[in-house]
């Protein structure tokens, strides 16, 4: 495998890693992780709908891309660009339209990884 394949699987394979384990804490430790999205946990259906959501959408953005790697499945990398694509713009979104602070401490990494993976879905996929 070429030298400039292995860097593109890492720098896949590293923010997946990390994806699944923001996954993981909103399961187990929800209070841990929420303040570096500057969040407050609510409590009742406010702190399901944190919990939950929060945690479904770093797992499946972790197993898309995971899954892309292990399997050389292009298809893969499409739903973690999607996801990551729409926060950075929801994020834009909230700033311009709702009065939200412009975030982009997380919008960066965002953008950054979706390049990232538009990438890698070009080049690293044995199959389409």
């Amino acid at each position: 495998m070429p030298r400039i394949k292995i860097v593109l699987r890492v720098l896949v394979l590293l923010p997946a890693l990390l994806f699944v384990v923001s996954g993981v804490r909103w399961l187990i430790a929800p209070a841990g992780v929420a303040p570096s999205f500057g969040l407050t946990l609510g409590d009742g259906i406010a702190l399901s709908s944190q919990v939950g959501d929060m945690a479904a959408f770093f797992l499946t953005l972790g197993a898309c891309m995971l899954i892309a790697l292990i399997s050389g499945r292009r298809t893969w990398y499409y739903p973690a660009i999607m996801l990551l694509s729409l926060a950075a713009i929801g994020r834009v979104l909230a700033w311009l339209l709702h009065d939200a602070a412009l975030a982009l401490h997380l919008i960066g990494p965002e953008v950054l990884v979706s390049i990232i993976l538009l990438v890698a879905a070009r080049y690293l996929p044995e199959k389409s």
